[in-house]
């Protein structure tokens, strides 16, 4: 690989993917003919399907699972902690184990387009066919063939 590429080894890819530079990923899953722009991380236990084009300066974070077919615009976020904390009331640092109880995962469907600079809270599922606007912050789950923006990202109009 690239040397400005880490891949981890525990990552699955599949045939014909294609990365720009300084893309992360380990534990993550990975279909076939999907491509990822410059600066983009993929954690662990997310699975992105194949056909789907990743655009630079986006996070898919743990527990994020995208169908195939999908476009997600430069710099989409995904969360999945419901309430993020640095810091347990005794002053340390929080590790992977104390956050557990309040991760949540996020389902995209197939065939879904997310606009640049989205964020995607937690625990929402968005819909196959769905649209969601620019800038967008969506809070609540997508309907498939729906269009979505705002913040908090409202209902447009179907598809």
């Amino acid at each position: 690989m690239d040397q400005y590429l880490s891949i981890a080894s525990d990552v699955k890819l599949g045939k014909n993917v294609k990365f720009y530079k300084f893309v992360n990923l380990y534990g993550c899953v990975i279909g076939d003919h999907t491509q990822f722009g410059a600066f983009v991380e993929v954690q662990k236990n997310a699975l992105i399907g194949s056909h789907c084009k990743i655009s630079s300066h986006s996070f898919i974070c743990e527990g994020v699972t995208i169908g195939d077919n999908c476009f997600i615009g430069h710099g989409v976020m995904f969360i999945n902690d419901k309430h993020p904390v640095a810091t347990k009331a005794d002053g340390q640092m929080e590790t992977d184990r104390d956050w557990r109880s309040r991760f949540v995962k996020t389902m995209v469907g197939r065939n879904v387009s997310i606009g640049s600079n989205a964020t995607i809270l937690g625990g929402v599922s968005i819909g196959d066919g769905a649209l969601i606007g620019a800038g967008s912050v969506v809070t609540k789950d997508v309907p498939a063939g729906e269009v979505w923006a705002g913040n908090p990202a409202k209902r447009l109009k179907k598809v």
